[in-house]
């Protein structure tokens, strides 16, 4: 499969970022909130084991954390600085009952190799972080392997109207890409499907952000980490005349309240199979089974 992102750079962007995230992630924490108004669907049922994938300082896990104060809550991140922005843990009720609630558990490791075993997750939730995955099927295949069967899994990701100006004024500056691709409401749909969830329900919403200039535009992204780490990128800096180039394209889209970003993002909720269902690997149809509960007949001793 042909490489798309260096996740290298990935790691050392978010990293880097880990002290100016939090109060740049406006949007970020915007989709987190409406991401987790699906944990609903659980109705009264209390999870024992909860997993935030791409946690970044853990907001998700500790809203969860609260949500469930005898859950094993997991925050999972790829930036061992994010996770060291991160609580251990919560208060709330809790704490006012002079209580001391379960920590999160910080787990540094990288999605597209969960460190947890097979059916060991109640509920999983990634919020914006697929966008930097090369293979969105594998990495669903990952989070099915380790669900429990009928786990819920809660996920979003950007969508291809994300940042277009930015993509444009780019495009006519430059002969090297300086934003990522972005997958379709149906791709994202379709991965979920080859990874045999069931009954998935995605939700595609639109904003745009408004900026003074395409700088302010780019000083937020660098601030939450999201820069430029396609493997084809150019490896030195971009230069003056390029960004200029770029930055005079953008003006093009400039209204009275200033440029536009436009966003596009993608969320969706759907359910882990129980054992048994079948999986689309290459043209064929394998299943999973737990080994538990497969009969064995005992011969008698001779």
């Amino acid at each position: 499969m042909t490489r798309i992102f260096d996740a290298a750079h990935v790691r050392r962007a978010f990293s880097r970022a880990s002290a100016t995230y939090t109060a740049a992630a406006a949007l970020q924490r915007d989709i987190e909130a409406q991401l987790l108004e699906s944990l609903d669907y659980l109705d009264d049922r209390v999870p024992d084991v909860v997993l935030d994938v791409g946690s970044g300082p853990a907001h998700a896990a500790l809203a969860m954390r609260a949500r469930w104060p005898k859950a094993r809550i997991v925050a999972l991140d790829l930036a061992l600085p994010m996770l060291r922005q991160a609580p251990v843990g919560a208060g709330g009720m809790l704490a006012k009952l002079g209580l001391q609630p379960r920590p999160v558990d910080r787990v540094c490791a990288d999605l597209r190799a969960l460190p947890l075993a097979d059916n060991s997750v109640d509920v999983l939730v990634s919020n914006l972080c697929l966008q930097w995955v090369d293979d969105l099927s594998a990495a669903f295949a990952g989070f099915r392997r380790v669900l429990k069967p009928h786990g819920l899994l809660l996920v979003s990701t950007f969508g291809p109207q994300s940042l277009i100006e930015l993509r444009d004024a780019f495009g006519h500056a430059d002969d090297t890409p300086h934003v990522s691709p972005f997958v379709s409401i149906g791709e994202f749909g379709d991965a979920l499907m080859r990874a045999g969830f069931r009954n998935p329900v995605l939700d595609r919403d639109v904003t745009v952000h408004w900026h003074a200039d395409m700088a302010s535009l780019m000083r937020e992204q660098r601030a939450i980490g999201a820069t430029n780490a396609l493997a084809t990128r150019r490896r030195s800096m971009t230069g003056r005349a390029r960004f200029a180039a770029a930055a005079a394209h953008y003006e093009q889209f400039r209204t009275p309240q200033g440029l536009p970003a436009s966003w596009e993002w993608i969320t969706a909720m759907a359910w882990s199979p129980a054992h048994g269902a079948p999986i689309r690997d290459g043209g064929e149809e394998l299943a999973r089974f737990d080994a538990a509960a497969i009969p064995v007949r005992r011969r008698g001793s001779a």
